[in-house]
This record gives C-alpha cells, structure tokens and sequence, in this order.
C-alpha cells in the first residue's frame, strides 16, 4: 500500500520541532531504503500483525504499513502522537498506543492470534524488552530487531567466541538467532556513538518450559558471574561438582566455552536436584 499525501519524515519532524532524547535512547530512522529493507528481512506478509516498540517519527512503521500488515505501534515518547496521528490518517492498518514497552501486555495486544515484533529498539530498553519477549507467558510469532551491534553480537555468537554469555544462551535456547543486516552510525539522526545491527530470531518448536526457562536463567547467571572461574568453583552454590556430574560436563572448563545444550543439561540437573 502506499501512504499518499504524508510529508516526509524530516519535514514532518522540523514542522513539530521534535528532536531526539536522549534519555529515551531514541536515534532516528531516517533513510526509506533501510526501513524497507527491515520490512523485507522480517518477512511478514499482508493481513499480519506486527508490534513495533519504539516507532519514534513513524520511519519503520510506514514500511511496515507499505507490506500491507497490520501495525501495532508502542510509543511511550507523547512528542510523537501528531507524527503517529498523521499516519494513522493515511492508514487503517495502524494502532498507536502510548504506553511503556516494558509494562504492556503483548498477548493483550495481539487478542491471542500470533504477532511479529519488529522494532528498531531504543538503547536503553532493548536487552530488557528481549529477555522479556523470550522468557515471558508470551511468545511472538517472529523477532527482527535492531540493537547496537554489540548486543547484537552478544545475541548472536557462540560459545569460545569473545561475546558468549548469559543473554546468548537465553536467546539461543528459546530461539534461531541470524545477524540478518549491519547499519552504520551514519544512517541515524543524530548519529549515534556505535553502529547497529538488525537481528533476527525465530522461536524454536522445542522452547524450554517455563520451569526449564526459569532453572537455564539461574544456572547462567551462576556461572556468568564468574565467568573467567572453572564451573566446579561458579557453580559450587548450586551443587559443584555433583551437579556438573549430573549434566556430563567438565568440572574445570569455564562458562564461556559451555554450548547451549550444555546450559540445558545444568538447567535439568538443577531441577532434578530441588
């Protein structure tokens, strides 16, 4: 579809005098070919319904819209209802709700038919509003995502590799996690300190349960902790040696180098043990 009569983005954000805040984490969009593009990688199709945390001037929402899904937008920023209320004008298919991210009600929203998140996520949110999506009574239909790229990287990579950690193996657990596409500073206004990069993640058929969900949360932020210590000494308040037994791994290797699967394995000895 297409949204005729609107202004372009810059020009609707010098008629309203809007800027960005930085308390807000908010950088803005701006470029038509790098929205489209994360329309594009997200994959949704017309008739879907999409909710898009932090939709700011509306760049990523108009691409949105010009796939023909059904956009549920988030904003907690009140500055942006005129340049929201103006795309909604011109469509339809968008709800804006001025509400915090971190509090809403996602299965509320998306009245229990599957939805996608898509987002181009302010800084300072994003990790909590992911962990929240994937250990959460909600599970979304699909997750593209813009972060700085080092969190992208600390999504993303796997075990040896420098930015493993606790949030990999939460994502890579209850998800398919694919770097799906790099966007410079320059591409921001303002430009912002690092560059970003848009994530991707599809939940798995086989996600933990919420107790196995819970034990992974508990197990990792155990070894994490001490991350550069063998798991006999991060994991002694859990059960050391015995609970590494359990779960068939080397007492002396060190967090950083146990996969996934391994986490799992000390998630369900962890269980078995209380």
């Amino acid at each position: 579809m297409t949204l005729e009569g609107l202004p372009t983005l810059r020009e609707a954000l010098e008629a309203h005098g809007l800027w960005a805040n930085k308390a807000f984490g908010q950088h803005f969009l701006l470029d038509l070919n790098i929205t489209r593009k994360i329309a594009r990688l997200a994959q949704v199709s017309a008739g879907a319904h999409v909710i898009e945390v932090g939709p700011g001037p509306g760049g990523l929402t108009r691409a949105l819209l010009e796939t023909g899904a059904r956009v549920t937008a988030v904003e907690r920023d009140e500055r942006f209802r005129p340049l929201l209320d103006e795309i909604s004008a011109a469509s339809s298919s968008l709800n804006v709700i001025f509400a915090d991210a971190l509090k809403i009600d996602e299965a509320q929203l998306a009245s229990g038919a599957p939805a996608h998140v898509v987002s181009n996520l302010p800084y300072n949110v994003g990790t909590p509003l992911l962990i929240k999506w994937l250990t959460g009574p909600w599970t979304p239909a699909s997750l593209t995502l813009m972060f700085q790229r080092e969190v992208a990287d600390r999504i993303t990579e796997g075990p040896g590799e420098d930015a493993y950690g606790r949030l990999a193996v939460i994502v890579q657990a209850t998800c398919a996690a694919h770097r799906v596409m790099d966007a410079p500073a320059r591409a921001f206004t303002p430009p912002p300190k690092v560059d970003s990069a848009v994530v991707r993640l599809e939940p798995r058929a086989d996600r933990p349960s919420p107790e196995r969900l819970t034990a992974l949360q508990t197990v990792t932020a155990a070894a994490f902790g001490q991350r550069r210590k063998m798991l006999r000494s991060s994991l002694k308040v859990l059960g050391g040696d015995d609970l590494i037994a359990a779960a068939g791994l080397d007492p002396q290797a060190r967090a950083e180098v146990v996969p996934v699967d391994g986490f799992l394995a000390l998630a369900d000895a962890w269980l078995a043990r209380r």
